[in-house]
């Protein structure tokens, strides 16, 4: 089993930053790949940005492409989403999801998730 904890969301104005971050713990050697994805009521979960864990190749969203930076701190089991430039649209609960095979965009092909941190942004 993998364990994954969001945290660093918050209240912020439009245009101001934030920085997420979600730490794994446990078989964490079965992880091929972390993911974030982001939900607002009524609505399917989106694929934000993903990670391989040992590679470091990237992948975002065309929405948040050139604002949002998915990283990874492979010596303290966590990655990190830097989101710059925040719209009120970004607003949501941000969701960390692991898989243990190669990336996709889908969420129902994650297989651990997080609790989710929430997200506002103010206009």
């Amino acid at each position: 089993q993998v364990q994954l904890v969001e945290s660093g969301g918050g209240l912020v104005q439009a245009g101001g930053s934030l920085r997420l971050s979600c730490a794994a713990s446990g078989r964490t050697g079965s992880i091929y790949g972390l993911g974030w994805f982001r939900q607002v009521p009524g609505k399917e979960r989106e694929f934000v940005a993903a990670i391989t864990w040992s590679g470091g190749s990237t992948f975002h969203a065309d929405s948040v492409k050139g604002r949002f930076t998915i990283s990874r701190d492979n010596a303290k089991n966590t990655v990190y989403l830097q989101m710059n430039s925040l719209k009120p649209e970004d607003t949501a609960v941000y969701y960390c999801a692991a898989r243990k095979r190669h990336i996709v965009t889908t969420s129902y092909e994650y297989d651990y998730w997080g609790q989710g941190t929430q997200v506002t942004v103010s206009s």
